[in-house]
């Protein structure tokens, strides 16, 4: 599991939406804190709540120069009409090979939806040499983070 004081693990992966833009989490280290919110599902009520409650504290990531980006399993298809549909302004970005949710060590599968290989729900903050300096992990994966300890990490990191 990727713990406080790792160095994080970098990705590639693609943005949201159906040109299939690359998407390298090293292109981002160094330009400010960058959080990485991972969910299990798109349009689902828990991560469409984390991700709106995300986007009403986009105000607060700008003013502490962090990139704030979903990732989840889901297709970039999926994912670009999710963004829409809730005016998202931050990127969500395509993992459907895994690597990432495996990298990150959040691999679960909910059987009796006929999900596997979803993420869990989880949020890490890095810093610009790219060490973890916030993680958080969902017990359950309806549970959300605390949004003011994740924005009082983001602001100090």
């Amino acid at each position: 599991m990727v713990a406080e004081g790792d160095t994080a693990p970098t990705f590639t992966a693609t943005y949201k939406g159906s040109d299939h833009e690359s998407f390298d989490l090293d292109d981002h280290l160094g330009d400010g804190p960058v959080v990485l919110a991972f969910f299990p599902g798109a349009f689902t009520p828990p991560c469409s709540n984390e991700m709106v409650a995300l986007e009403e504290h986009a105000d607060r990531f700008a003013d502490a120069d962090a990139t704030l980006f979903g990732v989840s399993a889901d297709s970039a298809f999926s994912l670009g009409a999710f963004a829409d549909e809730h005016d998202l302004s931050f990127d969500l970005v395509s993992d459907m090979d895994g690597d990432a949710i495996d990298a990150y060590d959040l691999t679960m599968d909910i059987a009796d939806l006929g999900l596997h290989g979803i993420a869990n729900r989880a949020v890490f903050v890095l810093d610009d040499d790219g060490t973890v300096v916030y993680e958080w992990v969902a017990d359950d994966p309806t549970n959300e983070p605390d949004y003011e300890e994740l924005l009082d990490a983001v602001e100090s990191a």
